[in-house]
């Protein structure tokens, strides 16, 4: 079938990772539509939007977000609705059996959903199934627990949902741990091991069709992120690493995932083994560097939500390097190792920008005000 004139609606038009999709979606006939919260999100400044809508679509609302989601859907006025980030696809997820009867839905079915999208889970299906990840506790509700198993300081503890770094600990002592505990239900976090993060932190990204079959998978490396501990990829490359796909095969087969999926590992030097710390069962922020190197995921979505035997990827260029440059910039000034970096902060081989492009370039200035209006918003907070 063509695609010529299909509706598809995207979510979080603040979100970077929407630019690719847009931009795919146009070159396959659709009309594209995206939900944004300000004039200044990627998605309403860029040239690949037919329709632009301000509503609600906030991590900070999820109710008053969810109830705006699901009344814009019932209209009626889309074919296709994407998520992008985990609270949407949450949304979509817990309210996809309603949300069929008027638009197909690309996201996992709810149970899925909710198995992948708990951290605690995921470490249960990988050490029943040796799948190598991080030492875990999978029954901890007190201080007690944790002192019993003797687990080796220094100790991370992060909830059980969401993603990212929010709400991520790393204690060093005992007392640490007894002071959070005394004021948290441990039953809602992960206790584990830490693992010394080097320069490999690295994210596999498959598409998975209806009957379960990888159609395409990617792994890239974050040789640097911001902030300096814990923080984003502001430099990701593509690597070729076929350890780290056949464990995230084994695992998103095991949790029945479909679609855009992403697995998130860190190599531990300790015994060179890259080791599963979450499953993302959504879009990851940087699809983009697939599409750059001749994955088209949007089309992926295409084939798959209506039932056409979806693309195989097997051959792309895994050269491809992607910066988040402004906050690649902050990397810099803040990194003590700024002269020091492989690859090099001033290298531009095979090197494409997370935003900017020439053919689209009002996204790259409006990210960056926004970016500036929200660091002078915290400043004034403090």
């Amino acid at each position: 079938m063509g695609y010529k004139g299909l509706k598809v609606l995207i979510l979080e038009g603040y979100a970077r990772q929407c630019l690719p999709f847009m931009e795919s979606f146009k070159k396959h006939g659709c009309e594209v539509t995206v939900l944004c919260n300000s004039r200044l999100d990627l998605a309403y400044v860029s040239r690949f939007a037919d329709h632009r809508i301000i509503g609600v679509c906030d991590p900070a609302k999820y109710d008053e977000s969810e109830k705006y989601i699901r009344e814009l859907i019932k209209t009626g006025g889309f074919d296709l609705v994407v998520p992008l980030v985990d609270f949407s696809a949450r949304i979509l997820s817990a309210n996809k059996a309603e949300l069929n009867k008027y638009a197909k839905v690309a996201a996992n079915d709810h149970e899925v959903f909710s198995r992948a999208n708990d951290k605690l889970e995921v470490m249960q299906v990988c050490m029943e199934n040796q799948i190598p990840c991080p030492k875990t506790l999978l029954k901890a509700t007190n201080y007690q627990e944790v002192r019993d198993t003797q687990l080796v300081f220094p100790v991370v503890v992060k909830p059980r949902r969401g993603f990212g770094a929010r709400g991520f600990h790393c204690f060093e002592s005992e007392q640490e741990v007894i002071a959070f505990a005394e004021k948290n239900d441990l039953s809602q976090y992960v206790v584990q091991e830490y693992i010394p993060q080097g320069n490999m932190n690295l994210s596999a990204n498959l598409f998975i069709d209806n009957d379960g079959i990888p159609k395409s998978s990617f792994v890239y490396a974050s040789r640097r992120w911001y902030p300096l501990k814990g923080g984003t990829g502001t430099f990701n490359e593509l690597v070729n690493r076929p350890d780290v796909e056949r464990i995230s095969k084994k695992l998103a087969s095991l949790m029945k995932l479909r679609g855009c999926i992403g697995i998130d590992l860190i190599h531990d030097p300790r015994d060179d083994t890259a080791k599963v710390i979450e499953v993302n069962p959504r879009i990851m922020a940087c699809a983009k560097i697939g599409f750059i190197a001749g994955i088209d995921l949007a089309k992926q979505i295409l084939q798959k939500e209506y039932g056409q035997k979806v693309s195989l990827y097997t051959n792309y260029d895994k050269r491809i390097r992607i910066r988040m440059s402004q906050t690649d910039v902050l990397w810099f000034l803040r990194s003590p190792k700024r002269f020091k970096s492989q690859p090099s902060f001033f290298s531009c081989r095979y090197v494409k920008d997370q935003v900017f492009s020439w053919y689209d370039p009002l996204p790259w200035f409006s990210f960056t005000l926004q970016a500036i209006l929200r660091y002078k918003s915290e400043m004034k907070n403090r």
